[in-house]
């Protein structure tokens, strides 16, 4: 099986021997980040720093002129990424053999909700958040739309994965988190997760209903989830019980139209500027519902959208059978698989995970993540990889 390995720019920039030493591990390929979230990321093997905490979310080459004058628009990153360091980090492993795709992501930037709080998720309670882009907004949306197309196709890449291409709500690990108090469950999770900004308030009356009827309703489902009450079961059934079948429905048909032609609009928009063979791959979750990084989809949708999705299998490869049903030949089904054993990851059982993945329609790896490992995981990579 094909498998890349992900990588920051700063993983690579300033240590002569990290293109080599990732093609060693036995991958034909680099998903390096172009477009990224704040972090505070270990570099365990660099000869100059062991640390580097980029502060805000920031593309990671020079944006483009056409910003210039736009509102909202995308940063620069500081000294944790200066200048072309996708770039410069791209050059290195492409001449170490390395196929190269960008990584960006999208909806998940709390500078832009810190700098545009009206471009934010605004729960039932009317609390902000500022991780999370409401992208049922239009100006949101163009802006998105356009950085996908900018930060995805950067110069030698032969691809693109898009994370965070839908709704981002109430889970993040965001700064010193304390929100594990009350167990929410899924039900919980989705009506937190619910957004009431001026364009979602539109969407629903569009749909039926009373904004403020149901920001009341969503409230008061809620009720028993902070009594320690939340309901037995999970996944949808939960949500119907908890706010009302027609409620729920219509929630989830507004949030879905929305994501789903975003979607649409930047994959469309990335290949526009794309060289031919370039491929569009989507971090996804085939929980049309679900929201985070692996954005929720309808696998039949978005495998008609795009080339192949990246589907988190960190807690078991389940999650791939939805896309697999829905595949055609040269659909792209990536198994992501943490090889990090800090992070939980099982770089060990590589090899029999990625068995399991494969019998389930994977088709490719993504190793996550070659530029946080141990030197111990990274021999254990290296071995899994030589035994597919």
């Amino acid at each position: 099986m094909r498998a890349s390995a992900f990588l920051y720019p700063w993983d690579v920039n300033g240590d002569p021997a990290a293109p080599e030493r990732t093609a060693a591990l036995g991958v034909r390929g680099a998903t390096l980040a172009a477009a990224y979230h704040s972090t505070r990321a270990l570099t365990p093997r660099h000869p100059r720093h062991r640390v580097v905490t980029a502060e805000y979310a920031a593309v990671l080459y020079p944006p483009g002129g056409h910003w210039r004058e736009r509102t909202p628009r995308p940063h620069p990153a500081g000294d944790w990424a200066p200048g072309d360091a996708y770039g410069e980090a791209a050059g290195a492993l492409a001449a170490a053999g390395l196929e190269v795709h960008t990584w960006v992501v999208l909806a998940h930037n709390s500078r832009l909700g810190a700098e545009h709080p009206e471009t934010s998720v605004v729960n039932a309670y009317g609390d902000r958040y500022p991780w999370a882009p409401c992208v049922a907004q239009p100006a949101t949306r163009a802006y998105l739309v356009d950085l996908a197309a900018e930060a995805a196709v950067r110069p030698g890449a032969r691809g693109t994965e898009l994370e965070s291409l839908g709704w981002y709500g109430f889970a993040h690990l965001h700064a010193h988190d304390k929100t594990a108090g009350v167990a929410l469950g899924d039900a919980g999770q989705y009506l937190m997760s619910l957004c009431f900004c001026p364009a979602c308030r539109t969407g629903y009356g569009a749909r039926g209903l009373d904004a403020d009827a149901l920001a009341h309703a969503v409230r008061g489902a809620l009720e028993p989830v902070w009594r320690g009450a939340a309901p037995s079961g999970g996944g949808w059934p939960a949500v119907e019980r908890l706010l009302g079948a027609g409620e729920a429905g219509s929630t989830r048909a507004w949030r879905e139209t929305a994501a789903r032609t975003l979607q649409e609009e930047a994959v469309a928009a990335v290949r526009a500027a794309a060289p031919e063979g370039f491929r569009v791959l989507l971090h996804a979750d085939p929980v049309s519902y679900h929201c985070g990084a692996d954005a929720g989809t309808d696998p039949a949708h978005v495998l008609s959208v795009a080339d192949g999705v990246v589907v988190p299998c960190a807690q078991g490869p389940d999650r791939l059978a939805p896309f697999a049903r829905h595949a055609r030949a040269g659909t792209v089904l990536a198994a992501n698989l943490t090889v990090v054993s800090g992070l939980g990851g099982r770089p060990a059982a590589l090899a029999r995970d990625a068995a399991r993945a494969r019998s389930l329609g994977a088709t490719e790896l993504r190793l996550y993540h070659a530029g946080l490992a141990s030197d111990a995981d990274l021999e254990a990579v290296a071995a899994g990889l030589a035994a597919l």
